[in-house]
């Protein structure tokens, strides 16, 4: 994953470049940003916690029926088994209200690019590492899974774009596509809970919740974030839930709050929210004007946040896990994100906060010249 790196960002250049020749409007700069930034704050938050995380499958691989041999036949049988249980996974999220918070993230934006592939949930993994653990209680090893684990993870990059139409149709049956999932991220009523599959789309086929691409579709969420914080993106559904919590009249009315499908709301507090007909046309994406330079100070930055972030998952890969160097820097990034989030919705908080955060750097550095 730290090497595709570099990949993602070139693919996303191509795509902007192809964006500048055919002059079409994939991009904004703010969302992509936040977008990206996101993507940032899932990957230093797993820093802290993969080790963790991973350890309940080493735990359950402890406990296995068998012992599943590592060739091609099993990993065949992983690669299926993994794409299985993520789309079972990636299912749960959008039908459990409680799960959904840990999945909203990659759906708020309202632009479809490549960029969009990066805008994940830093709690995601939380509530994604239990449905592989039958996969470790059956015997195939941590190493087979993480392999097709991560090969799920970088195939799903590319889907990512509104720049490639329909595929062969044999393709298009078997695998996941970029129509597909345009599906997917539509808040459209017609394609709502749609194509959840992962590599595959055989199991949405299957299970009742294929959508073909018919129009175009309106991309985001059916309340949309207006936000262009990251910070913020990773907490406004639990926010906004727990206020729901708090005004429910019964326990019962809590369970289902929890765990019914998201927007599923008591009538006493107005009855589920239910996703409205949405055009083209009509539909308007949430924007904040800001001077060029503010654009250009919020690119600079942004630049050299990318540069430490990589620095930092570099060093961090042979030594993740909750120390103090990595707590530091992890929260020093998900402050810069914030930042630089506020400083794009022209937030008067923003400006102080980043001074606040350049006085912190200037610091840092100059303590360690002192050592």
């Amino acid at each position: 994953m730290l090497f595709a790196i570099p990949v993602f960002f070139l693919l996303i250049g191509i795509e902007l470049l192809i964006e500048r020749l055919k002059r079409t409007q994939l991009y904004r700069f703010n969302d992509a940003v936040t977008n990206i930034n996101c993507g940032v704050q899932q990957q230093v938050v797993g820093v802290l916690f993969k080790t963790v995380l991973f350890a309940s499958y080493i735990w359950a691989y402890e406990y296995r029926m068998w012992t599943i041999p590592e060739n091609w036949w099993s990993f065949a049988l992983v690669f299926i088994g993994a794409d299985f249980f993520y789309y079972w996974f990636h299912r749960s999220t959008h039908e459990v209200s409680v799960l959904w918070g840990t999945h909203i993230v990659h759906h708020q934006s309202e632009e479809y690019n490549l960029s969009v592939a990066l805008r994940q949930s830093a709690l995601q993994a939380f509530a994604s590492n239990f449905f592989y653990l039958p996969l470790a209680f059956a015997g195939f090893s941590p190493a087979s899974f993480l392999v097709m684990q991560t090969f799920q993870t970088l195939y799903q990059f590319w889907i990512h774009t509104r720049l490639v139409g329909k595929l062969h149709p044999a393709f298009e049956y078997v695998f996941n596509t970029p129509s597909h999932h345009r599906v997917h991220h539509g808040v459209n009523p017609l394609y709502i809970d749609k194509n959840h599959g992962g590599t595959l789309i055989v199991f949405d086929r299957w299970f009742g919740t294929f959508q073909e691409e018919l129009e175009e579709p309106v991309y985001g969420v059916t309340v949309p974030l207006n936000s262009f914080n990251p910070v913020w993106a990773q907490v406004d559904y639990y926010v906004w839930l727990g206020k729901q919590l708090r005004y429910a009249s019964s326990w019962r009315d809590r369970w289902n709050m929890l765990f019914q499908k998201p927007g599923w709301l008591p009538e006493s507090l107005g009855g589920t929210i239910q996703a409205k007909p949405v055009s083209q046309e009509a539909f308007r994406k949430y924007d904040v004007q800001v001077s060029p330079f503010i654009n250009y100070y919020v690119l600079v930055q942004f630049v050299l946040l990318i540069g430490a972030t990589f620095l930092f998952l570099s060093a961090a890969a042979d030594n993740p896990g909750l120390n103090t160097q990595n707590i530091l820097l992890t929260a020093w990034i998900i402050w810069t994100t914030g930042s630089l989030g506020g400083i794009l919705e022209r937030r008067r908080w923003a400006w102080w906060s980043e001074l606040l955060r350049l006085g912190a750097v200037a610091t840092a550095g100059l303590t360690f010249l002192m050592l």
